[in-house]
């Protein structure tokens, strides 16, 4: 009772930040209709923005860090997590959500990568709170993104379905979002302290302002894919919340067999129950362009990204918390 009390206490703090907030506006601007809307060139510019910012302070604390045991342990456990998971996934998409071998796989590998954003919004969480956790996560996040992407490739091509491998593997390795965070991070590796010193302005006090802004569209896309999810069967979207649960489960028990602290044990966590909508959908509808976008995109950000930004977030910390045994104040 005490442990679900303090979650629902945590839950309502991040409820009340302004990040939330701002996308739960967005929400309500789509569903009542609004024209509010955001230009589509600010916005993958937001997105890249904030790929930057969290790849570059990931890399300068990773060099603070150093290459530890820890790092080590959570980049394993999440790469691993990342090439198992989409099969769990597609098996329960086939059974209980009843999707075609192409839909599933394109929404199992978006349920096996990650979300950059629900990542900044759980790393901000956690400062808020005082956690500490590893700048390296961040490397964990960029590891954890592509080989979800490869085993959706795989399930979908398993069973016959066209599949362009060249594109996807060029939109894998080569992509704007996975070259930035990537590069970002190896940047801020490379440079540390002194280039952190050159660019504390661009990438600490501009980032909630920004990250606010991207939410504020994102709850707006929210809302315009819940309208088109409304049309999917109940047991379908009731995946959307089944498998980041079933996700933050596994990434719970990873970080546990990894023996990491609470912070990062919560990151991996959320890094495992998120649901990618930038790179996968952008890999897939290049590489399987059979499969639907209205589903694997209602899924990822109608239902899983509201649910773990939310919910999620507050809940997987108050778990990790249970798992390693520290009381929460």
């Amino acid at each position: 009772m005490e442990a679900l009390t303090a979650a629902g206490h945590l839950g309502l703090q991040n409820l009340i930040t302004p990040a939330v907030l701002f996308f739960i506006l967005g929400m309500t601007a789509g569903i009542a209709r609004s024209d509010l809307a955001l230009p589509e060139a600010s916005v993958k510019t937001f997105a890249l923005y904030l790929m930057l910012c969290i790849g570059f302070k990931g890399g300068v604390e990773a060099a603070r860090a150093g290459l530890t045991p820890d790092f080590l342990r959570a980049g394993l456990a999440g790469v691993v997590l990342s090439l198992t998971f989409p099969v769990l996934a597609f098996a329960l998409l086939r059974r209980l959500g009843r999707l075609d071998r192409a839909t599933a796989a394109a929404t199992a590998a978006a349920f096996g990568s990650v979300s950059v954003v629900t990542f900044a919004a759980g790393s901000d969480f956690l400062r808020a709170q005082g956690q500490a956790f590893g700048g390296y996560m961040a490397a964990v996040l960029a590891l954890m993104e592509a080989p979800a992407i490869l085993t959706g490739l795989l399930l979908a091509r398993v069973g016959g379905a066209g599949v362009k491998r060249a594109s996807v593997l060029r939109e894998v390795l080569l992509g704007g979002p996975a070259l930035v965070l990537a590069g970002s991070f190896l940047i801020g590796a490379l440079t540390g302290e002194r280039g952190l010193a050159k660019l504390d302005l661009f990438v600490n006090p501009l980032f909630q302002g920004v990250l606010c802004l991207f939410l504020l569209e994102m709850g707006l896309t929210a809302a315009r894919n819940l309208g088109l999810g409304a049309r999917l069967p109940a047991p379908l979207l009731a995946l959307g919340v089944l498998l980041p649960l079933t996700g933050a489960a596994l990434g719970l028990g990873a970080a546990w067999l990894a023996g990491l602290g609470v912070g990062d044990a919560t990151l991996l966590t959320l890094l495992a129950a998120s649901a990618s909508y930038i790179a996968v959908p952008a890999a897939m509808s290049l590489a399987v362009p059979q499969a639907r976008p209205a589903v694997y995109l209602s899924l990822a950000l109608g239902v899983a990204f509201p649910f773990n930004l939310i919910l999620g977030i507050p809940l997987y910390r108050t778990a990790a918390a249970m798992v390693t045994g520290v009381s929460l104040p």
